[in-house]
């Protein structure tokens, strides 16, 4: 058939109206594959945008479910021209990608068969020619899509058309002058057919039936000569299939069948390229299914393929043949010879060095490397094999000969047989790991030795990064072996290449700190902290992360405190602090920090004392920051602020004499403390902080001059005040407290700050004083004053507290005289304050009123009452009548200065000095009032 074309062409012009159709005896009136169904007028006329996959299932599972007995009677005419144009449609579809190759299939399965069902009983050459192309493509197409059992379907189909027409051909009956096609042709037909029925039932695992459709196809090659390289190259191709499913015996079979299909005819052979080919993948089957077994085999083939053409992969799997059999070592000589032989690049003989090794053929593969370092000789790859030479030594632990090679080429390079780039990358490689594997066994003058042997490569001055880290690893291998001054000359040399490097600055300050020179060490570690900034670049062995530079820090302060240098490892500590990104490890900076301040605490000046407490202060300001970010992210930390709050308690307790750094410190702690499990102990401390806060900023209040700080202070007083409330109410719900003065000291304080604030609200501070329940004198006392203090003025309040106070003194089983004498004063000397000019009514009365509490007192204890207070009382009332004398208040001075004389019989030693004094003025008084009441009468 000469027409390899896919569109098939009718010549009966179809209408596509909606006039019924004629249908055969028996009538299809159910199918939907009629037109007037709808399926394929749709799928022909684009109608199926949305739903072609549903349509071109529906047609083939329709199609899938007819009975043979239908091909005998659906003998309509409008089925082959629908089966024509569904076949058309899938060459124009396929033309535009428009549908995938499965749906290809399935609608040629479905145009194949609707042909095959409507054929007459005698069809012509060109219908059955029309079913051979239609079956042999859809069966091409199932197999393309991986669907061997469809393909099988349409192919029997296929070869039962071609041996009708074949058939027709050879009969010489009515039918023969019918048949136009040559019978050359009808069998190349069958025979690609036949080889896609092997193809088939290879992909099945069908081996017998594969090879009963080729022996066909074989026998056919003796006619059409032509088809020889193809049907060779598809028997590789099952011989590919098979070996990577792992079937050996079936391997070898296909692959012989290619090499002997491909020598039937020279003329159309795949060529001895191709013929090598195969029978190289031949011996590499042998040899993997059982090299022993099949080692004759497996040489034969190769050498076969060898001498069909020669290529170096034959040659390379000959020695791989020889080895992997265990076959003499002349035998694999003889092989290495030939490859030696026939101008192989130096890589392929170093692939079989490295065969012989991994076969433990050891003797062998030096042997050949020494031949081939031979053969090389004026190679400038050379190196390549030298450097193998040594690896090979290292790895079989003789490095006395492996140090010779070395030297050898130490001396080659500086002699003109310098080794390539790469491979002098290469060997530093070798070296350096030598080395580091002899660092991490604390080898130190092995690790120096194999980082000499890579120094010796390196030019005098030359600039490479390499060449830095080299010196710095000699540097550490010297500070192992404690050789300073070695160690400060390889450091320098690095620095002079590699200045900017974090591992140059870290080694620059191990020296230093080891050698005692703390500017030194400073100055490095100022320059690791500015390096720091940048990502650290890898080191060699050294796994670097993200806080690489900080880890170098943290053990550059271990060393610093390894030495006893406490500044300098303050120094490194708070350069961990501000450059690293874990908060964990500054957190444990912080701790060493904290550390090394308190234990300089002891036996120092007060002014360093404070220097040191500031510095704490700044440390434990810090923890608090980087514990409350990871409480907020992470929710940990507690028993880390746990360690903090301590130390700022510990520390606030140190500062009696500086209230604002114990103000700060007790903050700290109660902040810290907020970060730690709400436990009772934790609660009680953070009351205690709050209190001892509030007083010490009280305390800072009243040595401060300045308003706006004190305003600030007080503000922020009156704030933890009312916090500690709070949590003393959540104290308190957990339990009684009888003997606890928080209350107390709340009160007290609260009354501080708003008298210097002059609050409103103080009055309503003091009905809470008053309203507790064991309210002690000594308070009422205190407040009286702080209501006085400047800037406070609230006399009232003072006035109301010390009656309070007075009033529970003379409550108290034993009274304080002494108290109350000053409350009495107190009182006495608001109401009615000395260097006045008038006297109220009301406020004689009032004053009156504690005389006569004071007479009443003295009376209960006329010995035990302070007598200079008993003369003060005596004084003041006789002063208040002298001067309503002066003001023509005649009565009450009179009365006032008969109160001062009743106070002088309670006078003890006094008494007799006062009394004459007293007494004489008293008459003169009495008489001047007689005298200016008869003067007044007389005016009158």
């Amino acid at each position: 058939m000469k027409n390899t074309s896919c569109s098939l062409s009718v010549t009966v012009k179809v209408s596509h109206g909606t006039a019924p159709l004629p249908r055969s005896k028996h009538e299809w009136s159910n199918s939907k594959l009629l037109p007037r169904s709808g399926l394929s007028e749709k799928l022909l006329h684009g109608q199926v945008d949305l739903d072609l996959h549903e349509v071109i299932e529906a047609l083939f599972k329709e199609i899938s479910t007819l009975d043979g007995a239908a091909q005998l009677t659906l003998q309509d005419s409008q089925l082959e021209e629908i089966a024509i144009q569904l076949w058309n449609w899938t060459v124009i579809k396929r033309d535009g990608s428009t549908i995938t190759e499965e749906q290809k299939a399935r609608v040629r399965h479905v145009a194949c068969r609707l042909l095959y069902l409507c054929g007459p009983n005698n069809p012509s050459e060109t219908f059955v020619r029309k079913q051979i192309l239609m079956a042999s493509k859809t069966g091409r197409t199932w197999l393309d899509c991986k669907q061997p059992k469809l393909a099988d379907v349409v192919l029997s189909m296929a070869v039962n058309s071609l041996e009708t027409l074949y058939s027709r051909l050879t009969s010489h009956g009515d039918c023969a002058e019918d048949i136009n096609t040559p019978k050359g042709d009808i069998e190349k037909d069958l025979l690609r057919i036949l080889s896609y029925q092997a193809e088939s039932a290879v992909s099945q695992e069908q081996h017998q039936e594969a090879v009963s459709c080729m022996h066909r196809c074989k026998e056919m090659l003796l006619r059409l000569p032509k088809e020889t390289g193809n049907l060779s190259l598809i028997c590789y191709n099952f011989g590919v299939v098979t070996y990577s499913q792992g079937k050996h015996e079936e391997s070898t079979f296909w692959l012989s069948q290619s090499y002997d299909i491909g020598k039937m005819n020279v003329k159309y052979s795949p060529g001895s390229e191709i013929q090598a080919k195969v029978l190289r993948l031949l011996a590499t089957v042998y040899l993997e299914w059982d090299c022993q077994k099949y080692l004759e085999k497996a040489i034969d083939a190769v050498n076969l393929a060898n001498k069909e053409h020669m290529q170096l992969s034959g040659l390379y799997l000959k020695i791989r043949i020889l080895v992997k059999s265990c076959s003499p070592d002349d035998a694999v000589k003889s092989g290495m010879s030939e490859l030696l032989d026939s101008e192989v690049p130096l890589e392929v003989c170093l692939s079989v060095v490295k065969l012989l090794v991994n076969e433990n053929r050891e003797p062998l593969a030096f042997d050949f490397l020494k031949r081939v370092c031979q053969h090389f000789e004026s190679s400038p790859e050379l190196g390549s094999a030298l450097l193998m030479h040594i690896e090979l030594l290292l790895q079989r632990d003789k490095e006395l000969l492996a140090k010779q090679k070395i030297e050898d080429a130490i001396t080659g390079h500086y002699t003109g047989k310098q080794l390539a780039p790469q491979t002098l990358s290469s060997l530093h490689l070798l070296l350096w790991d030598r080395a580091s594997k002899n660092f991490e066994a604390n080898n130190y003058s092995e690790a120096l030795e194999w980082y000499n042997y890579s120094l010796s490569f390196y030019k005098a001055g030359e600039l490479d990064h390499n060449l830095a880290k080299l010196q710095r690893n000699r540097t550490t291998c010297f500070l192992n072996l404690q050789q300073l001054d070695k160690a400060k000359e390889a450091v320098e040399e690095a620095a002079r290449i590699d200045p900017n490097n974090i591992f140059t600055q870290f080694n620059i300050y191990k020296i230093a700190v080891m050698m005692n020179n703390t500017e030194k060490a400073a100055v490095a570690l100022r320059e690791i902290g500015a390096l720091a900034q940048t990502p650290v670049t890898s080191e060699d062995r050294l796994l670097v992360t993200e806080n690489a530079a900080a880890n170098l820090l943290s053990l550059a302060a271990q060393i610093a405190l390894e030495h006893e240098q406490q500044e300098t490892a303050i120094k490194a500590l708070e350069c961990v602090c501000e450059h690293s990104q874990d908060v964990a490890q500054i957190l444990t900076a912080l701790r060493c920090l904290v550390r090394l301040v308190l234990s300089t605490m002891e036996n120092i000046s007060e002014e360093n004392r404070n220097a040191n407490l500031d510095t704490l202060l700044s440390y434990l300001k810090t923890a608090l920051q980087k514990l409350s970010q990871i409480s907020r992210i992470q929710g940990q930390g507690a028993e880390e602020a746990n360690w903090f709050r301590r130390i700022a308690w510990n520390s606030a307790l140190q500062c009696e004499h500086s209230p604002m750094r114990m103000r700060d410190l007790f903050i700290l702690s109660f902040q810290l403390s907020q970060l730690c499990a709400p436990d009772r102990a934790v609660l009680m401390g953070q009351k205690t902080c709050l209190l001892m806060a509030a007083a010490a900023s009280l305390e800072i209040c009243r040595s401060s001059d300045h308003t706006e700080q004190q305003t600030e202070l007080l503000t922020q007083t009156l704030e933890h005040i009312q916090l500690c409330k709070e949590i003393w109410t959540t104290i308190r719900a957990s339990g009684t407290f009888p003997k606890d003065k928080t209350d107390t000291l709340l009160l007290l304080y609260e009354f501080e700050a708003r008298a210097k604030l002059n609050d409103a609200k103080l009055e309503s501070v003091l009905e809470s004083v008053l309203e507790l329940d064991h309210i002690e004198p000594k308070l009422l006392e205190m407040i009286a004053a702080l209501a006085m203090e400047p800037p406070a003025h609230f006399p009232i309040l003072c006035k109301k507290a010390l009656r309070s106070s007075l009033s529970l003194h003379r409550k108290q089983p034993q009274v304080d005289l002494t108290h109350c004498s000053n409350c009495l004063r107190g009182l006495i000397q608001l109401t009615l304050p000395s260097g006045v000019s008038e006297l109220q009514p009301c406020v004689l009365e009032e004053v009156w009123g504690y005389y006569e509490q004071a007479l009443s007192i003295i009376a209960t204890a006329p010995e035990d009452f302070p007598e200079l207070e008993i003369l003060w009382l005596l004084t003041r009332a006789w002063n208040t009548g002298i001067l309503l004398y002066s003001l023509a208040q005649y009565p009450e001075a009179e009365r006032w200065c008969g109160l001062g004389m009743s106070f002088l019989q309670h006078l003890g030693s006094l008494q007799d000095s006062y009394q004459t004094q007293m007494v004489g003025l008293y008459s003169e008084v009495l008489d001047r009032l007689d005298k200016a009441k008869k003067n007044l009468i007389i005016e009158e």
